[in-house]
C-alpha cells in the first residue's frame, strides 16, 4: 500500500499552536506523523493566503512548521477556482465559503487521497463530503476522503475521543 497523500487545511495550523483547543494534542500528533513519513503532506497557496492574515509571530511559526514537516505547497489555479465555485453552485458548501471550497478543489485536482481538517462547519460535514464526491465523480476527478486528525492518527496516540478527552477518567 502506498503512503497516503494528504491535504492539510488551515484549521490544522491554528490548532497546532493553540494549546487550549481540545484537538490540539491530536493535531500535533498528526504533524509528527507527517514528518515521520506516515503521510505525504500537502497544503496550498489557499492555505498560505489564510496564514498570511495571522499575527506576525504566529504566521512565522506556521510557515516554519510547513518547512519543518516537508509539506509541499500546491499552486492555486483557474481549474481549482472553477471547481470550488462549482461546489458552491451545486450546494456542497454554502455561499460565502469559497476559501473552504478551494481547499477541497486543490486536493481534488491534484489527485490527493485525503483532506484533513478541523473545519466542521463547512468541510468535515456529511453533506460536503457526499456532494463534493459526487461532483468530483461527475467531472472525472478522484473522490477525496475528508477526515479530522482524530480519525487518521494512530489509535494508540489519539487523545481525543468523540468529545471526551481520553485523559478524563471513565467515571467523570
Amino acid at each position: 500500500m502506498s503512503t497516503l497523500k494528504v491535504y492539510l487545511e488551515t484549521t490544522l495550523f491554528n490548532y497546532y499552536f493553540d494549546e487550549d483547543r481540545d484537538a490540539h494534542p491530536d493535531t500535533v500528533t498528526l504533524f509528527e506523523e507527517c514528518a515521520a513519513g506516515k503521510f505525504v503532506p500537502y497544503t496550498s497557496l489557499y492555505v498560505i493566503d489564510e496564514i498570511e492574515a495571522a499575527p506576525n509571530e504566529k504566521r512565522k511559526k506556521m510557515m516554519a512548521l510547513i518547512e519543518q514537516c516537508g509539506i509541499t505547497i500546491l499552486a492555486a489555479s483557474d481549474e481549482a477556482d472553477n471547481l470550488a465555485r462549482r461546489y458552491i453552485s451545486e450546494g456542497a458548501l454554502p455561499k460565502g465559503s469559497l476559501s473552504d471550497a478551494s481547499h477541497i478543489a486543490a486536493a481534488s485536482i491534484n489527485g490527493l487521497d485525503m483532506i484533513i481538517s478541523l473545519n466542521f462547519r463547512h468541510i468535515v460535514r456529511d453533506k460536503t463530503i457526499k456532494l463534493a464526491g459526487a461532483i468530483n465523480t461527475l467531472l472525472g476527478y478522484k473522490t477525496v476522503e475528508i477526515h479530522s486528525p482524530m480519525e487518521v492518527i494512530d489509535d494508540e496516540k489519539t487523545r481525543y475521543h468523540l468529545g471526551r478527552d481520553s485523559r478524563d477518567s471513565a467515571s467523570d
